[in-house]
């Protein structure tokens, strides 16, 4: 981790303000869990919800939260596997709900499946947008100059600047990108570019190339639920823009921490799959 990232991290935990009176846990959710309805009514919602503030005036999107656990295993609608029960797509446009890839792009994930290994399984970072939607618990901290989001899962974290500024050189690639975040009324945008192509959006090996730019946008709906909504733009890889949109529904259980999943390289349910011939994916 560098320096300025050290600091970063420091000041955001040092300074980030306080919620405030903690939402009762008993509060129903005022727009229902499946993405797609989720997304249309959460729009109305927000535009009539009286979003708590920070001491400096801007949304205060602080606490634990958590998104779909489902859509790790596929973001397109699935049925129940193995690993979890299913559940519909996480895009919301199209409305079909399927990733509108360019032909030569189609058949990948399937090749992907059979010859390389999810990223995840050695603990690379999941990503942007999939560490919102891994079965994990995560934390959002903020104060006047940055959002920082901490991940249950390996380690793994995102500092945010709100303030203005460039991103990074074109030659420098992250696994979590390059994230520069603005206030756009009660709605947290942040423009997401610098990508690896080594990411993948789930375990069906769904994915997109280095040239991707993500805008997210993260925004409360009712005092336990965030709206977020995820733009993902590749002309390399897809035919057109797509989106994705779920919630985040905070976690009120009294005195919950994170706790720390060491994931880490050469676990032993990793060996067997690279025994038998597999490849990390992809190239490294």
């Amino acid at each position: 981790m560098s320096r300025a990232i050290r600091l970063a991290v420091i000041a955001v935990a040092a300074t980030a303000t306080g919620r405030g009176q903690s939402p009762d846990p008993g509060t129903s959710p005022t727009c229902p869990s499946e993405p797609a309805p989720f997304h249309a009514c959460a729009q109305d919602a927000a535009a009539n919800f009286n979003a708590p503030k920070t001491k400096d005036g801007t949304p205060d999107l602080q606490g634990f939260w958590r998104g779909p656990a489902y859509a790790t295993e596929n973001i397109e609608e699935h049925p129940k596997t193995d690993d979890d029960d299913g559940g519909k797509s996480l895009i919301v446009d199209p409305a079909e709900g399927k990733i509108p890839y360019q032909a030569w792009a189609s058949p990948l994930p399937s090749m992907h499946r059979l010859k390389y290994v999810d990223p995840n399984v050695p603990c690379f970072p999941s990503g942007v947008p999939r560490s919102l939607y891994v079965p994990t618990q995560i934390q959002i901290l903020q104060n006047t100059e940055h959002v920082l989001i901490l991940f249950e899962r390996a380690h793994t974290y995102r500092v945010i600047p709100t303030t203005p500024g460039r991103h990074l050189g074109a030659n420098v690639r992250l696994w979590m990108g390059d994230s520069r975040g603005r206030w756009e009324g009660n709605t947290l945008v942040v423009d997401v570019t610098n990508h690896t192509a080594k990411v993948w959006f789930d375990q069906a090996a769904n994915f997109y190339s280095d040239a991707v730019h993500i805008i997210e946008r993260f925004t409360l709906v009712d005092p336990n639920t965030l709206h977020y909504q995820v733009t993902i733009n590749d002309s390399k890889v897809y035919t057109r823009p797509w989106t994705m949109a779920f919630p985040l529904r905070r976690n009120t259980e009294r005195g919950f921490r994170l706790l720390e999943e060491a994931c880490h390289e050469g676990e032993r349910n990793t060996d067997p799959l690279i025994a038998l011939g597999y490849n990390i994916y992809p190239g490294i």
